[in-house]
């Protein structure tokens, strides 16, 4: 096994805390193909000569195979086409660079495999290249959801569509026209979506009141997955805040926030969603709002996607920094005793899956700080990833290997004991349900979000 480059640099380190460069998505380079490869070529021989990531995702063990088997044991023996394969088990979760990875920026290596990994996706998106899997319509579909939702949210086309996704033969047809594991689990569509819910109500009327970094109001991005499939979370979300003399309401327009998007490689679609989504979102920054999303992948695109794409966009940067995971601003308000703790039911004990890009945004386990104010609760947190990471865990050419990344965390949900079982990913949530016991027979049993809970410990 070779010593990477640089020997002497990398024995030194670095003390610093790790930062993230902007992605120069625009510059020249950036698109050009050999020096792609070149940067390729350079990081894999980094990772190759360090192997910490092995058990992450299956990005590296196709890598580190592909090294062993070849003809020289190095780098250089692989087959370019290998490197496509490493990039497209690249779900962009971060974990390597956030938990693993030591020659991340500033050490001198400045290793950031998941941006190299999105480059890659975006160079493969705009050049279909040789010996890369084509983007297909399936691709771009699947990350279509502002599309699709609309499309399979139509009253009585929202009734079919889920009914159909639960037989067999809709199963087979999902498989046969869009490559969509029989067993993955599919989110069912609302037609009534929590944006008709939450304008059908009428909601009270507070005083805001700051603290920490909280103004005390907030803008709910209602993401395409909580609007359409599961709009019972903005309900919760917005139960539990209004409980706490928090004001909620919408943005009077929103489209996805480009996560899809993201893992796809198609960065002028990401740019397009930006400029209908950061206008209307600054403006109300402006007016004094905080904005929360229910889904941690959309909150995680806000704080660090976007402004590492638009670092030179201050209406990104103002959005950046009034954008809070709901239990971040949560537990804000606990710590300046605004957070009412009269929980009059138990929750009994909680096995709380963490989501990778959750646990990326370095937020500590506020979930579980917040589920353990309920007198009588108990919480295991898992840090693991579920397997599920957007898009890969559907697709059946990676159904497999995605459940395989996320045994560990279903056998522990299986042998918790638990009462429930949680994810503030609600996607992750249900990939963890369909690897339980009576799964196949429609059984398991489901989870419940954080924000379910909440709002059941507080009876409202």
């Amino acid at each position: 096994m070779s010593e990477p480059k640089n020997t002497t640099a990398a024995r030194e380190g670095s003390l610093e805390a790790p930062t993230r460069h902007p992605i120069a998505w625009k510059e020249a380079d950036f698109g050009n193909e050999a020096s792609l490869f070149k940067e390729l070529e350079r990081v894999f021989d980094i990772c190759h000569g360090c192997r910490r990531c092995f058990s992450l995702c299956n990005s590296f063990p196709t890598l580190f195979d592909a090294v062993d088997e070849s003809s020289t044991g190095e780098v250089d023996g692989v087959d370019k086409k290998v490197y496509w394969d490493v990039v497209d088990h690249c779900y962009l979760c971060d974990m390597c660079y956030m938990t693993k990875c030591p020659y991340v920026p500033p050490h001198p290596w400045n290793v950031d495999f998941p941006h190299l990994m999105l480059r890659a996706k975006a160079f493969k998106f705009n050049n279909a290249p040789a010996g890369a899997k084509p983007v297909t319509a399936r691709d771009k579909i699947l990350s279509a959801t502002d599309l699709v939702g609309s499309i399979a949210g139509i009253p009585v086309v929202a009734e079919a569509v889920n009914a159909i996704n639960k037989t067999e033969f809709g199963r087979k047809m999902l498989d046969k026209t869009l490559g969509v594991h029989p067993k993955a689990p599919v989110p069912e569509y609302h037609s009534n979506t929590y944006r008709k819910r939450h304008a059908a109500k009428e909601h009270p009327t507070f005083d805001p009141k700051p603290a920490g970094d909280t103004r005390g109001k907030v803008v709910l991005f209602a993401t395409c997955y909580g609007n359409r499939n599961e709009p019972q979370l903005g309900e919760d979300l917005t139960a539990v805040f209004e409980h706490n003399g928090i004001p909620v309401r919408l943005a009077g327009r929103e489209k996805c926030c480009g996560m899809p998007k993201l893992e796809l490689g198609d960065l002028k679609a990401i740019e397009q969603l930006k400029n209908e989504n950061i206008p209307e979102l600054a403006k109300l920054v402006d007016e004094g709002w905080d904005i929360v999303t229910p889904v941690p992948s959309c909150t995680l695109m806000f704080k660090q996607e976007l402004p590492l794409m638009f670092p030179d966009d201050p209406q990104v940067i103002k959005v950046r920094d009034a954008m809070f995971d709901p239990f971040e601003y949560l537990w804000a308000r606990h710590r300046e005793n605004l957070l009412s703790t009269d929980f009059p039911h138990k929750l009994g004990k909680i096995s709380y899956h963490v989501p990778c890009h959750l646990r990326v945004q370095n937020l500590g386990l506020k979930t579980r700080d917040v589920l353990m104010l309920v007198p009588g609760t108990q919480v295991e947190a898992i840090e693991r990833c579920s397997g599920h990471n957007g898009t890969y865990g559907v697709k059946k050419e990676y159904r497999d290997v995605s459940m395989k990344i996320g045994k560990p965390v279903i056998r522990r949900v299986g042998d918790s004991g638990a009462d429930y079982y949680s994810s503030d990913c609600p996607m992750a949530g249900h990939q963890i349900e369909s690897g339980l016991p009576g799964a196949d027979a429609g059984t398991a049993t489901p989870p419940v979000h954080p924000l379910t809970l909440l709002r059941r410990a507080y009876g409202i």
